[in-house]
């Protein structure tokens, strides 16, 4: 309603008469209040209030005037923020020729400015609300428009304090010394332009500088006062910048102010103030109510001294998900998609959040954690699959990179910060990242593990190199890389023994994370040189001598095949020769570029492999003008590439660096040309080799094929993608839709790629991805049409074949050339069935003589017709008309002629296993071949391998005489693959078929596998350890009660908990051991860890998985309250002389085990199924666990503290997991993450408002809630800025019932700005 002005004259009429008068301020009040209830005007008035202060300023600035004021506030007929507001723009700028008003108004701040919660509550207050923003402008100066009254409160508070703090830096002479040389706020007359001329006197000199003094006084009252010092707490958490500048001029009174000197407050006390208060984040550190006793007595991190005496969870425990995932990396069943450097990278930041460890400790523990990797390597057994230099990858190359990416985050966020400030000084500033420098020590103390830095036998001869290499440069010798090239160490003249510490720190240095000052560390090399050996021949090969315009001759070639590359330039030179130069030239690129240095190639590992893939779809020459596609041209180049990087650790490296699928798009393109050419040419390679076109096209689709579980149903994947949820990180899990979509999601503008990523991983321009347009399997029809036949053959048997058809006939010259013999012979049985089966196929009426040997088709084409020669052979073999010998004969040769044939070879056999339509084979040595020889054998081993885990091994003898039996279709796969000899033209095709092979035996009644790796073990002797653990997984591969005991072992290992553990004190030891190997006297157990890393991929229904976690989770809480907690412990904590010395060590450690035991099930449960099983655990598991009851519990045994420990062990549990699977950055690329943690929340908040009726154990809830939210709150407050504000409210009021009121304060405080109002009512109306 419009007021008119006539009753404000009337208002100032009644004032000055009474001032006249004297009269009493009560008596003045209640006239003012007549006339303003008599006009309908609500109190308090906001005009009142713009009209009494400029009635005070300065006309009538009198102590009656004041008291006047100060009654009109007492009374609330003015609302005391928006009266401090207008008397703090009048007053501070005139405090000088107003010391009195100064006081007075100060006086005014204490009495008023401490309690807002009648304030925001009151009628109007959102008019009241607009009038502050309008006074003070804190919408201009915040940049937070005004919506919330809470939001108004901090403003305000923040405001009135930075006036103050700017006033007594202007008093004192002390604003040149701040960034911007001038007040933030209006400090001085001239600033609003008030001309008044009034004598100074002495009196008024010492009242400024008493009022400087309690101006000082009041700023610190401010920040110790319980109400304001936590509005101050919301100021610094959502207003860094202000903040920031706010704390500088601080800093400035405490070390400059004489005034502060003159206090009743030292310097100390108000820097400590200037830190602020801190909201208690949760129940995992102390509760002063009986119920939380245990955490009054656990810090956040408990020490490790005892615990490491003790109970094996050392420091090292702290960091066992990074040896599980690293280990998980090894796995040669898989080939993952998703890039390790990333996910290690957000593993390490979740690690280091949760742990609340420093950037020092975190960076030793993930070295030590890549030490122990390869250390587990140390004495490999002879295996097909070969791991040590995929270790070395991940400890000198992908550990490497990711340290580099965490440090590169914090140079991009300092230079952002920096810049956002203005300064100009943000270089000197970046030199002094505290991540880097803990990076620096942490590698300086490394050198005191030495026994994990004892390089493999393999590597000493680079370590040695890497250690001469320091020990010249602190000589003062100036050698260049090539010079270790030409050079053996025992032409120096010192031992320069080195170990994996000088080749961390070469990568290091590769990669700019380190400098040369390295060298000159303590110890870091042995002694000093004093002269060059001269035995260095003149012009040895080299990558040097190449860099020199040296040619590629034939020694040239060995030796840059057998010698890494040291730089990117070398690299870019072997790259152009390979697009550039000539046919032999290229052969010879193509060929370096897959030898050393993609293997061992350690620092530039991430180049090389960018180099390989953008020469497997090299550009169109300029001169081109074929009909047929430009890749024709480079047969011979691609093949050498295919060959050379077919290899089960170069794979790796491309799985590694989360290549995978360009990969995959480059060697669709190529399988798509070469499969659609007619073989009538061919190529000769540098070596006299002669190539086809099938050796090209099969040996790219095999490989192709490696990437993904080609052989398994569409089914499987269907539902796998459906446990996975977002981006299904496992390899197992993969097609060529998904392959082709990561690949396109990742054909991003540089400018959407992460700063940090660009820097520390800046690729040459000749390395960036050949194309960045996006393909389907639509853009290869030729392809499309295999894989959809292949899908539909996998999920149901073959159709009918039309005699007469383009494939009829091309499965009859197949037929007739594997079996040419037998048909010359007369015997055309061959392809005879049954009528009407599927593979009805005869032979009759052909004319052998006239039929070519060895058609002349496209691959594809003959890829079409496979499966039906395949069933055609295998029934002929099934009814006695074709002998297993000439089955196996017969596929072999197939598989010679087109050897991607191989491929459908596999998924045929693998499909009908499944279908079980197939009589069995009996192994008996006459027919098929028998494992009886050493099965007996195997069984013993398999026992004594599994034997930690608890898990009895079903017989493999069957009783009495009758022979072991296979599924026929498995016994012609394994016939099949024992017909291939062991060289390296077969190595390529067996690293698909070995896979598959266990993969389909494991899938078979038992003990098909272990039958599979008796006969294999006759065909390879020196293979026999890698057969036998290989059998011995598939125990478990069918038995979900063997699974069970299984992760048990896991847990009773890490914590020490089991009389079997390897370990004695549990920890990394007990989990993981030395991974798989023989000891002197034979086979020894396996490390559960171990056991369950190479096994989950293989268990049908993994969802299952996270019940049984959580259940042994709970098993595990139990057992350490029970062994750490005995009887009467509680009741000797209550006295004194126990409370602080047995109780705190009993109890802390308890706490320590359970945080291991959360730690190691988050990391199963994550490593098993990625986000989509962290996602059913958050939405499914967790909220059925609570609503559950879980029976009787004998807590007397434990002092009642096992439902707490519980508890807390969910809320480790349930927040390892989330940040394992989503990460703690704020550019989460999941994008479920807001709605799974969002939806949890809101889970609890319903529960703490009544609105759900949970069955389990009170403290137990009570402590999962409170270490969940404190949790969630220290160590990722990002996830809180995604969830709902309303659900944050609910959650903070329910924690208030809690008692727990910091905790919701800390909730809403992390919630950002938006929840800022929320917070700051709470906080007002608690604390009132």
């Amino acid at each position: 309603m419009e007021v008119s002005t006539d009753i404000w004259d009337r208002v100032i009429e009644l004032t000055k008469g009474a001032q006249d008068k004297k009269r009493d301020p009560f008596q003045w009040a209640i006239q003012i209040s007549t006339i303003l209830n008599s006009e309908g005007i609500s109190m308090p008035s906001t005009e009142l209030s713009h009209v009494l202060v400029s009635h005070i300023c300065w006309e009538n600035n009198i102590p009656i005037s004041w008291k006047y004021l100060e009654k009109a506030l007492v009374l609330k007929i003015v609302p005391p923020m928006l009266v401090l507001a207008l008397l703090s723009l009048r007053v501070i700028p005139s405090r000088r020729l107003h010391p009195a008003a100064y006081r007075l108004y100060m006086e005014l701040l204490k009495r008023h400015s401490f309690s807002f919660e009648y304030q925001i509550n009151g009628t109007g207050f959102q008019k009241i609300m607009m009038s502050i923003d309008d006074v003070l402008h804190l919408s201009q100066t915040f940049g937070i428009q005004v919506g919330e009254p809470g939001v108004v409160v901090v403003e305000f508070v923040f405001s009135i304090v930075g006036q103050l703090v700017d006033a007594t830096l202007d008093d004192e002479g002390l604003l040149a010394l701040t960034p911007e040389k001038k007040s933030r706020w209006p400090t001085r007359v001239q600033d609003i332009e008030i001309h008044v001329d009034e004598k100074r006197t002495e009196f008024h000199e010492k009242l400024q500088k008493l009022n400087t003094v309690m101006a000082i006084e009041l700023i610190g009252q401010f920040l110790q006062h319980k109400t304001t010092s936590r509005l101050f707490y919301l100021a610094r958490q959502n207003m860094p910048l202000h903040w920031g500048g706010f704390i500088q001029r601080l800093q400035l009174i405490v070390k400059n102010s004489s005034a502060l000197r003159n206090s009743t407050m030292s310097p100390e006390t108000l820097l400590l103030l200037g830190s602020l208060y801190k909201p208690k984040k949760g129940g995992l550190e102390c509760k002063p109510s009986q119920h939380h006793e245990l955490c009054s007595t656990v810090a956040f991190r408990a020490p490790t001294s005892f615990v490491d005496h003790f109970y094996g969870a050392s420091c090292s425990a702290l960091w066992i998900p990074l040896d599980m995932f690293l280990e998980d990396c090894i796995d040669g069943s898989q080939v993952a998609a998703s890039c390790a450097i990333e996910i290690l990278t957000g593993l390490i930041k979740a690690l280091q959040a949760v742990n609340r460890t420093s950037w020092h400790d975190t960076f030793l523990g993930v070295w030590m954690a890549s030490l122990r990797l390869v250390q587990r390597e140390r004495e490999p057994i002879e295996s097909p699959i070969p791991c040590l230099d995929t270790r070395l990858c991940i400890l000198l190359s992908i550990t490497t990179l990711s340290i580099a990416d965490i440090i590169e985050e914090e140079k991009v966020t300092m230079i952002d910060e920096t810049q956002n400030k203005g300064s100009n000084q943000w270089k000197d500033k970046l030199e002094a990242g505290e991540k880097h420098k803990d990076l620096v020590s942490c590698l300086q103390i490394l050198g005191d593990y030495g026994g994990l830095l004892t390089p493999p036998q393999s590597i000493v001869s680079l370590a040695n190199q890497a250690a001469a290499k320091a020990m010249m440069f602190v000589s003062g010798l100036n050698i260049g890389n090539g010079y270790f090239e030409c050079i053996s160490m025992n032409d120096l003249p010192l031992n320069c023994s080195g170990n994996l510490r000088h080749l961390i720190v070469e990568a290091c240095i590769a990669r700019n994370l380190l400098d040369t000052s390295a060298y000159f560390w303590p110890g870091y090399v042995s002694g000093r040189i004093n002269q060059v050996p001269h035995t260095v021949p003149g012009q040895v090969p080299s990558w040097s001598t190449l860099m020199k315009g040296a040619p590629l001759i034939p020694s040239m070639i060995n030796a840059l095949v057998t010698t890494p590359a040291s730089s990117l330039a070398e690299l870019e030179k072997m790259f152009e020769i390979a697009i550039n130069g000539s046919d032999d030239e290229k052969a010879s690129a193509a060929t370096i570029l897959c030898g050393a240095s993609l293997i061992r190639g350690w620092s530039i590992q991430e180049h090389a492999v960018r180099f390989i893939l953008k020469l497997l779809l090299p550009p169109v020459p300029a001169n081109y003008a074929g009909r047929e596609s430009h890749l024709i041209s480079y047969a011979s180049m691609l093949y050498i590439l295919l060959t050379g990087i077919a290899q089960v650790d170069c794979v790796r490296v491309f799985s590694l660096q989360g290549l995978v699928p360009e990969l995959a798009g480059a060697l669709m393109a190529i399988c798509e040309v070469f499969g659609s050419c007619i073989p009538n040419i061919s190529w000769t390679l540098p070596t006299g080799e002669e190539i086809s076109v099938y050796a090209v096209f099969s040996t790219a689709f095999i490989l192709l094929l490696r990437l993904w579980k080609f052989n398994h149903p569409p089914l499987e994947h269907s539902q796998c993608f459906q446990v996975l949820g977002d981006g299904a990180p496992a390899g197992s899990q993969l097609t060529p839709e998904y392959l082709l979509l990561l690949r396109n999601s990742q054909l991003v503008p540089q400018s959407n790629i992460p700063k940090y990523q660009n820097s520390s991983r800046a690729f040459s321009n000749n390395a960036i991805s050949p194309s960045m347009h996006p393909i389907f399997v639509d853009s290869f029809p030729k392809l499309k049409v295999w894989y959809r036949q292949h899908q539909a053959c996998i999920a149901s048997p073959l159709p009918g074949l039309v005699h007469g058809t383009p494939v009829h006939k091309i499965v009859n010259m197949l037929l007739n050339m594997m079996f040419r013999t037998m048909n010359k012979g007369g015997n055309q049985s061959v392809g005879s069935v049954p009528s009407g089966s599927s593979s009805s196929l005869s032979s009759s009426g052909t004319n052998y003589e006239d039929t070519p040997l060895k058609p002349k088709l496209p691959a594809w084409e003959i890829l079409e017709a496979v499966p039906f020669v395949v069933d055609a052979v295998l029934t002929a073999c099934s009814h006695g008309r074709l002998s297993p010998r000439e089955l196996a004969t017969g596929l072999k040769d197939l598989a010679d002629f087109l050897p991607a044939s191989l491929a459908t070879i596999v998924s045929y056999f693998t499909s009908e296993v499944t279908r079980g339509v197939w009589k069995p084979a009996f192994m008996n040595g006459t027919d098929w071949p028998s494992p009886a020889a050493n099965l007996s054998a195997v069984e013993e081993h398999i026992k004594k391998i599994i034997a930690a885990t608890g898990v009895d091994v079903p017989s493999l003898v069957a009783g009495g005489s009758a022979p072991a039996t296979l599924p026929l279709p498995l016994a012609a796969f394994v016939s099949l693959s024992i017909t291939y000899k062991l060289d390296r033209a077969s190595e390529r095709f067996l690293n698909l078929a070995g896979p598959a092979l266990e993969s389909l035996a494991a899938g078979c009644p038992w003990p098909s596998m272990p039958i599979v790796a008796s006969l294999w073990a006759q065909k390879v002797k020196r293979w026999n350890d890698f057969l036998i653990y290989s059998a011995s997984r598939t125990v478990f591969h069918q038995n979900n009660g063997a699974v069970v005991q299984l992760l048990k072992s896991c847990f009773s290992a890490t914590l020490g908990l089991s009389p079997t553990t390897l370990s004695n004190n549990g920890g990394i030891g007990g989990l993981l051991g030395q991974g798989f190997g023989s000891s002197c006297g034979g086979f020894s157990p396996v490390a559960p860890g171990i056991l369950y890393l190479r096994t989950y991929r293989s268990i049908g229904d993994i969802m299952f998985v996270t019940e049984k976690i959580v259940s042994l989770l709970m098993v595990s809480v139990k057992e350490i309250a029970g062994n750490g907690l005995k009887s009467g412990t509680m009741d000797r904590l209550k006295e004194a002389k126990y409370g602080s010395k047995y109780g705190h060590v009993s109890l802390a450690a308890a706490m320590t085990r359970v945080k291991l035991a959360a730690a190691v099930g988050a990391s199963l449960l994550w490593l098993s199924g990625g986000s989509g099983l962290v996602q059913s655990l958050f939405q499914e598991t967790l909220p059925s666990w609570f609503l559950t009851v879980h029976g009787p519990e004998p807590e007397e045994e434990c002092g009642g503290m096992a439902p707490m420990l519980r508890g807390y062990a969910l809320a480790y549990f349930a927040v390892f997991c989330g940040t394992f699977a989503w990460g703690i950055d704020s550019t989460s690329v999941w994008k479920r993450r807001p709605r799974v943690i969002g939806g949890h929340m809101e889970f609890l908040a319903s529960a703490l408002d009544g609105e759900i009726t949970l069955s389990c154990n009170w403290a137990t809830w009570r402590a999962y809630v409170s270490g969940f939210v404190g949790l969630i709150v220290k160590c990722v407050p990002t996830w809180v800025m995604e969830v709902e504000v309303d659900v944050l409210k609910r959650l903070s009021r329910g924690l208030r019932k809690l008692n727990d009121e910091e905790l919701g304060l800390a909730l809403l405080g992390a919630g950002g700005i938006r929840a800022m109002g929320a917070a700051a009512e709470l906080i007002i109306t608690g604390s009132e």
